[in-house]
């Protein structure tokens, strides 16, 4: 855990690692995006910028792309290309550490130790988060040109996307009244009751722990620093879910900037037996280029071996992006358009489906759904004593009127 003090350097840090970029790679499991992220970070390489391709995915897949082990920490794969996997049980214990250590003696203190303690100790998606913070640690150090992240598949990702923006506020509210609360009365409790009370360091560890969500949180929507990039196939499931996962990214205002497209049948394999499957993916193929018109899109056929070793990978990245930079930021849209003398707030939202839509106003925040997504977000100044009058798609965007 890093002590009081450690953000002022950090923030020194940041500033010189203004001209970083992160690019995240993300899409359902089985559709590549490791091999993907791999070959981006080959070819950015060669051209001669230094790397980092990062996996956070629990089951690391980066050591076996470029048939190599690779560690916890940064493991040289080439000239100015490195590699790791993130351990999440070592960067958990880092920055959950003295925090957890308490809560076991606050579990344990009326009797009971054992597995059971240790099991309540563990949080869905937080291990996930920290293994996140390691993009912001990365980024701060600015030791690198580019960090190319392997990310889990879509769903973890965009809960771990959404942990950062959740958790700090609600921390930021909680957080004052338990620390007054234990000062006030925390030795009477701790005395009659024989409940520990937490100390300073803990209140100390928790507001670094929000700070750096924060820091996190700003970072992922910069959209001068990173990107993300959705791997998919033609198969049609699998384009469905990165369409709404497209959307939900956008819901959360992240940056998509490219759809890269893996395991094209070439024409000349579409024979015999795999005859049938020609319409199909002409049909998915058709599907990918109207749903990701104004995205760049990128394809890649599928290859006669195995993407594995050092040497594949560098002739995939040559492949898939041939005269493009892959470290370019590709592709912006306003997510948010606000049109003060119309009373309108526009959002986009490809892909949304008016049935899927869930849209409230509470005071001064909107409250904006699509299927199991929820965003919080506040009202724009321009509409602080108004409300909601209706909505409609128009061109992608999700047209909110405010009177």
């Amino acid at each position: 855990m890093c002590p009081r003090g450690a953000h002022q350097k950090e923030e020194m840090m940041q500033k010189g690692s203004c001209s970083m970029r992160v690019i995240i790679y993300t899409g359902k499991g089985g559709v590549g995006k490791t091999s993907m992220a791999a070959a981006s970070a080959c070819k950015i390489a060669k051209d001669g910028k230094k790397v980092l391709v990062m996996s956070t995915d629990p089951a690391h897949s980066l050591g076996d792309s470029f048939d190599q082990k690779i560690g916890r920490e940064p493991t040289k794969v080439a000239e100015r290309l490195y590699a790791m996997e993130i351990d999440t049980v070592y960067e958990s214990e880092r920055s959950w550490g003295r925090i957890s250590a308490y809560m076991k003696r606050l579990l344990t203190a009326k009797g009971g130790d054992g597995i059971e303690a240790e099991e309540l100790l563990v949080f869905p998606g937080l291990e996930e988060l920290f293994s996140m913070f390691k993009i912001l640690d990365v980024y701060e150090s600015g030791e690198y040109d580019v960090l190319i992240v392997d990310c889990a598949p879509t769903g973890e990702t965009l809960a771990l996307l959404k942990y950062p923006e959740r958790l700090s506020g609600l921390i930021k509210k909680v957080l004052p009244m338990k620390k007054m609360g234990v000062k006030v009365v925390g030795p009477v409790v701790e005395k009659t009751m024989k409940i520990p009370m937490p100390g300073e360091d803990i209140f100390d560890d928790v507001e670094y722990l929000m700070e750096k969500m924060e820091r996190l949180q700003k970072l992922l929507l910069n959209k001068d620093v990173v990107s993300l990039r959705v791997v998919t196939t033609p198969e049609k499931i699998v384009i469905s879910e990165a369409k709404r996962n497209f959307t939900c990214l956008y819901l959360y205002h992240y940056n998509v900037d490219a759809v890269i497209v893996n395991h094209v049948y070439p024409q000349s394999a579409m024979e015999g037996y795999f005859g049938k499957w020609v319409k199909l993916q002409e049909e998915g193929l058709k599907e990918i280029r109207e749903s990701f018109s104004e995205v760049p899109i990128f394809y890649l056929e599928l290859q006669k071996d195995e993407l594995r070793t050092l040497e594949r990978l560098q002739g995939v990245g040559e492949i898939l992006f041939q005269n493009q930079d892959p470290k370019a930021i590709l592709f912006r849209k306003e997510i948010y358009v606000v049109d003060a003398k119309e009373g309108v707030l526009k959002v986009y939202l490809p892909f949304a489906d008016k049935e899927d839509l869930r849209l409230e106003q509470d005071h001064n925040e909107v409250i904006l759904g699509v299927r199991n997504e929820i965003r919080k977000f506040q009202v724009p100044a321009q509409f602080a004593q108004k409300e909601i009058q209706g909505a409609k798609f128009e061109e992608g965007y999700l047209r909110i009127q405010f009177i």
